[in-house]
């Protein structure tokens, strides 16, 4: 996806209609969350960028910051049930099939970190939509899997939107 020609249009809907924020914010953190899906839409920017329309264009952080938190939830909850019921046939499927080496990486990752390796995977971008996966694959027990998932989002959520709001306040600052 080409960032340069797809966010901008996004950003300007966004600062335009605000009362669509937190719709596009959740649809944007689930492409971001979701196996393979994460490939092709490096919503990361887009989270930030909307973070910095937060104070300027009267968005209400708190609507946007959990539809953020929700879609990414969601999206790595989608990919862990896919890893669940799919299992190791996913190992097929592009892009696991083009390194085979991935899947057992994951499987270390996830045995040496557990719940915790929820939490940091889902803040790096490789990482983000495939350890989740991987805990489906190899059954990480449910409601561990959703209290790292659904703790480690609202975080996620939190960081992307407030980086955004601190960029704009710093550069408003250096602008006066």
């Amino acid at each position: 996806m080409d960032l340069d020609t797809h966010v901008p249009p996004v950003i300007a809907f966004v600062r335009d209609n605000a009362a669509w924020a937190p719709p596009i914010v959740f649809a944007l953190a689930f492409g971001e969350s979701l196996a393979f899906i994460s490939l092709l839409i490096p919503a990361w920017g887009a989270l930030v960028a909307i973070g910095a329309l937060i104070g300027p264009s009267g968005i209400s952080f708190w609507p946007v910051w959990i539809a953020g938190s929700l879609g990414a939830a969601c999206g790595d909850w989608l990919s862990y049930w896919i890893g669940l019921k799919l299992e190791h046939s996913v190992a097929h499927m592009w892009p696991l099939s083009r390194h085979p080496d991935l899947i057992p990486k994951g499987e270390a990752f996830m045995k040496k970190w557990g719940m915790p390796g929820i939490f940091i995977g889902r803040f790096f971008g490789p990482l983000r939509a495939a350890v989740p996966l991987i805990a489906g694959i190899f059954e990480m027990p449910y409601w561990r899997f959703q209290l790292a998932n659904f703790s480690s989002a609202f975080v996620w959520a939190a960081v992307l939107l407030t980086i955004g709001d601190v960029i704009s306040k710093a550069l408003q600052w250096l602008l006066r």
